[in-house]
């Protein structure tokens, strides 16, 4: 590979390196209040929960805001007995059906085969208790009749692979501009950096475009968050059960076996490409024994290929060389040269008020375009 590309994702490594001075502050004044799981969410009080869990004040059924176990009858008249017309999905937990509530909210339920086990609740009950804005919220479970279930809230535009991929010959979706994808990028951003920050941190080991969920106002949120743990936890196989490689998978986690953060932020900058080009990332099968994801990237810029065609005309050449190479610094090798995701949350976040000055100051439309092969020169 050639020493232009690797010398593209140094291009960042200053404004990170001036970042991590006020990462250091951050740290010293948060260090003075306790993290909790439910930070910038509003989520229910534990004692809250508690009284839910008893059944409310009394043994009344008084509503609290908050998880909870259904009931599989609930359940089923929610998704008409599991109706196939309800099916709208499947994913690492199993089927995914859409269903509604009694008390009108839509719900995603995710149904596998599954026998009541000690590790599913104990898992579940830790999961509950992570609550963020750019996390997909995990509402409560049901273990009945032969299946462990997990009831998430329902968001109504579904997973941004849906808006990035389609065939040659049909329509595309709906054309999502630089700045909303930036902000795409910037909530699944803070929703791993919010996992990383627990104590101790979360992996997610499975973040991948189909793991970003968008609402109706096309707000992100990273979806999935602790459920390869869980899987490994309840599943007799254990780690050996795990989806096999993607392209999302980072490769020294796949020749060690052994995930860190790092891992994660792998998996992102893989995500951040896909944004760029609107196509899915090649896994290493599709890109051979001999090639990498830094060279699929130098041979789709030398061809002016790099870039989604329906991305012209909304971004500035400068906004979309610092994506890229924020991109391809998240998935450089060795993995401890990549920045933690507080680091890539805030260049992210200079990067979009940049962008939206000089469009602004500009107007939309307006947005000088550079060919791919000249965008690293």
């Amino acid at each position: 590979m050639s020493g232009s590309v690797v010398a593209i994702a140094g291009g960042v490594a200053g404004a990170l390196l001036i970042a991590a001075a006020l990462i250091s502050l951050m740290w010293f004044c948060r260090s003075k209040h306790p993290r909790n799981r439910n930070s910038e969410t509003g989520s229910s009080d534990p004692s809250a929960l508690a009284e839910w869990n008893r059944g409310g004040p009394s043994g009344s059924t008084a509503r609290i805001s908050g998880p909870r176990q259904f009931s599989l009858e609930e359940l089923e008249q929610a998704t008409k007995q599991f109706d196939d017309s309800n099916l709208i999905g499947y994913g690492s937990f199993g089927s995914v059906y859409k269903g509604l509530l009694r008390d009108g909210t839509v719900v995603a339920i995710k149904r596998r085969p599954g026998t009541p086990r000690l590790e599913f609740i104990a898992e579940v009950s830790y999961l509950l208790e992570i609550r963020h804005r750019t996390l997909v919220t995990l509402l409560g479970y049901c273990i009945e009749s032969g299946f462990q279930m997990l009831v998430f809230e329902y968001l109504p535009n579904g997973s941004i692979s849906n808006h990035l991929y389609y065939e040659t010959g049909q329509d595309p979706p709906i054309k999502l501009e630089f700045k909303r994808r930036i902000s795409i990028a910037l909530d699944a951003a803070t929703g791993l950096y919010h996992l990383h920050s627990l104590k101790p941190p979360l992996l997610h080991r499975s973040f991948k475009t189909s793991n970003v969920l968008v609402d109706e106002n096309f707000i992100a949120k990273v979806s999935d968050a602790g459920l390869s743990r869980l899987l490994e936890r309840i599943e007799e196989a254990g780690p050996s059960s795990q989806t096999s490689a993607t392209a999302f998978q980072d490769p020294e986690a796949g020749v060690s076996g052994i995930f860190s953060e790092m891992s994660d932020v792998y998996s992102f900058g893989v995500f951040l490409l896909e944004l760029v080009t609107g196509v899915p990332a090649p896994d290493a099968e599709s890109l051979g024994p001999h090639r990498n994801l830094m060279q699929w990237v130098e041979s789709r810029q030398k061809s002016n290929n790099l870039v989604d065609r329906r991305l012209l005309g909304t971004f500035t050449s400068e906004g979309i060389r610092d994506f890229i190479r924020l991109a391809l610094l998240c998935i450089v090798l060795p993995g401890i040269k990549r920045p933690k995701m507080d680091m890539i949350v805030l260049e992210l976040e200079r990067i979009r008020e940049k962008e939206m000055a000089l469009t602004t100051f500009m107007g939309e439309g307006t947005a000088i375009i550079t060919p791919g092969s000249e965008l690293f020169t």
